[in-house]
């Protein structure tokens, strides 16, 4: 009889990067998984029940429905659901179809459901069952969703950008087709899933959070009965999941809570950046991490699209290359070809943190001195010594000692201790725990420093109700009063909006238009807060009914911070630096409107106010009268 656990690891092997991409298709998987008799990775989509009492006789009223998305993100395995719900065939739902149809009881009447699980992969023309062509379709869902008396409803699965595209090019002429058109616009631009005046629900999957995603899939990956049959069938310490066996390694680091959590904090910052990573790139992801492998072979034997299988094991493990299966480098599909890596977007954010290649002196001291350093040898022997697996090895050690003693700088050797360097760097990311983040931060090792304030007090303070320091309030508003003005100014109390005689834009802007206090001060103040989802805005009060926002995103938090610090602003992020020169304008025009509410004598139309930096760099109003 054929081992399971054998089994489970060639099957995993179809959600990770593979030459195939077997892991694009959800049918593939649950054929794949059918031959394997193992279950898919499956666990409850956010909006699978709030979608299936759509389609159930207990529903308000029968309900159209659009899943929209990126490619990965479940639509086809939802649409799925709902097929299975009404009593859909299973078999006719594994074939090549992109179109279904059932009649079922909805909201307590006999309703027939049109079911499209990939809107591109509709063709133009051919019968779709009582449809001649999709455009039929298309302009038949047009009407029905403004039709109370409809007998019919429809599912409709598109990626992202198809949606409105897709209406533009149908016959404006025909009925209701540019209302369509105008409420897909609508809902999608404005983040809304529904609208009074239609029978239709829009679910925009892409919206949904990457950290929510990857706990849901985490859980699906970490708790799958295959692990349970490999840690059964363990036969030897270099066999699958023996002692010695990198997959046991890396699946055991996955699983503590220390990487998960550390893991789980990258996606959440891309979530706050702006950036959705689909569920099929998170599982792709954790695949990847376990089975992964920095090489085409071991022991001569070649290891297929770099990820380890059962044969792979013990050739490895013999051959002294497990430091090649590092879950640390794997995460960040280092183990891939440049090529392979770049053409997955979730590497590709990941990379954006630059983890490996930022550092600090003192973590790099760890990393080359540490084991002759008293102040930094604890850690070095944590960290590194006793790391049987991915830590400071044979190899290590010797490019180490080359590297110090400068015996080959510049060569081959020096290359391959910096090549190590990343993969160490990258390990500490994870290993270093929260206890020592005042010693040595993992943020560090990132492009964003303060992305660990960030989370914990912004974000977290958010979701617990709490407010925002004042420090960390005060810290952002000195960035913004360096960028406003123009110049090192030190001021944190206050947040001064300027101009210059050439305008808004102004490099050096000296003319004062007005002041914000950080302190609260009735409604006038500088504060952040959160919108309806729980994202970070930056306030700017004037009043109690003047207000301007500035979505606070990572990237946007990290360039305040370092402004603040002293980094010049065009030296980090020319677009951070257009946007707060554009929320710079935006703050100019509420401060000039609430004023234009106020009466002004005859006097004060003849003062300019300007500002003055005294010898510590802290901004002076100075008012100046004109002699008229």
């Amino acid at each position: 009889m054929a081992k399971k656990g054998p089994q489970w690891i060639r099957f995993l092997r179809h959600y990770g990067p593979s030459a195939r991409n077997d892991n694009m298709y959800d049918e593939h998987i649950r054929a794949s998984a059918a031959r394997s008799k193992l279950s898919p990775l499956l666990f409850k989509h956010p909006i699978e029940d709030d979608l299936l009492a759509l389609f159930s006789p207990s529903a308000q009223s029968a309900t159209s429905v659009i899943l929209t998305g990126t490619a990965g993100d479940g639509k086809t395995h939802l649409c799925r659901q709902v097929w299975m719900q009404l009593g859909g065939d299973a078999d006719q739902w594994e074939t090549d179809d992109v179109y279904f149809h059932v009649t079922a009881d909805i909201a307590g009447k006999e309703t027939t459901v049109h079911i499209v699980r990939d809107l591109t992969g509709l063709p133009p023309t051919g019968k779709t069952g009582e449809f001649p062509t999709k455009t039929d379709l298309l302009e038949s869902f047009s009407r029905t969703i403004f039709d109370n008396s409809s007998n019919c409803v429809f599912l409709i699965a598109a990626n992202d950008g198809q949606l409105v595209d897709t209406w533009a090019r149908l016959n404006h002429s025909k009925d209701r087709v540019d209302d369509t058109g105008l409420l897909l616009e609508d809902l999608l631009f404005n983040d809304r899933r529904d609208d009074e005046g239609s029978n239709l629900k829009l679910f925009n999957l892409s919206r949904i959070s990457s950290a929510e995603l990857f706990d849901r899939s985490f859980n699906a990956f970490i708790n799958h009965e295959g692990w349970n049959h490999c840690k059964d069938e363990a036969e030897s310490e270099k066999k699958l999941f023996g002692a010695h066996c990198p997959i046991r390694r890396n699946y055991e680091i996955l699983k503590a809570d220390q990487t998960k959590t550390r893991l789980r904090a990258l996606l959440q910052l891309c979530d706050h950046n702006e950036i959705h990573l689909s569920i099929r790139r998170i599982l792709m992801l954790l695949t990847n991490a376990v089975l992964g492998f920095a090489g085409n072979e071991a022991a001569g034997k070649k290891v297929e699209d770099r990820l380890l299988r059962e044969v792979d094991v013990q050739r490895v493990i013999e051959s002294g290359q497990v430091a090649k299966a590092s879950i640390y480098n794997n995460i960040f599909g280092g183990n891939l070809t440049k090529y392979r890596r770049n053409s997955h977007d979730i590497y590709e954010q990941l990379g954006r943190f630059r983890i490996g290649h930022e550092t600090s002196n003192r973590i790099d001291n760890l990393l080359i001195y540490g084991d002759s350093d008293i102040g930094l040898k604890k850690h070095f022997d944590r960290f590194l010594t006793d790391d049987r697996f991915y830590g400071a090895n044979q190899s290590y050690r010797a490019l180490q000692m080359a590297y110090i003693e400068g015996a080959d700088e510049g060569g081959d050797k020096t290359e391959q201790f910096l090549e190590m360097l990343v993969s160490q760097r990258r390990g500490l990311f994870f290993k270093i725990p929260q206890s020592l983040e005042g010693e040595l931060s993992p943020w560090d090792l990132t492009v964003f420093s303060f992305a660990g304030e960030y989370l914990d007090r912004v974000l977290r303070r958010l979701h617990d109700g709490k407010k925002i320091e004042k420090r960390v309030v005060a810290r952002l508003t000195q960035g913004l009063n360096r960028i406003f003005i123009g110049m090192l100014v030190t001021s944190d109390d206050e947040l001064w909006l300027t101009t210059g005689l050439s305008g808004s834009n102004a490099k050096v802007s000296f003319v004062l238009e007005d002041r914000v206090s950080v302190a609260r001060d009735s409604w006038r103040c500088v504060t952040i807060g959160a919108d309806s989802a729980g994202f970070p805005l930056l306030r700017v009060s004037f009043d109690e009914k003047s207000v301007v926002e500035l979505k606070l995103t990572l990237t946007r938090f990290e360039f305040l911070s370092r402004v603040a610090e002293g980094v010049l602003p065009g030296s980090f992020s020319k677009e951070c630096h257009e946007d707060m020169l554009a929320f710079k304008s935006r703050l100019l025009s509420a401060a000039k409107q609430r004023q234009d509410g106020f009466s002004y004598d005859e006097a004060s139309q003849k003062e300019f106010r300007f500002v003055e930096l005294d010898e510590l760099g802290y901004p002076r109003p100075k008012t100046v009268e004109l002699d008229v």
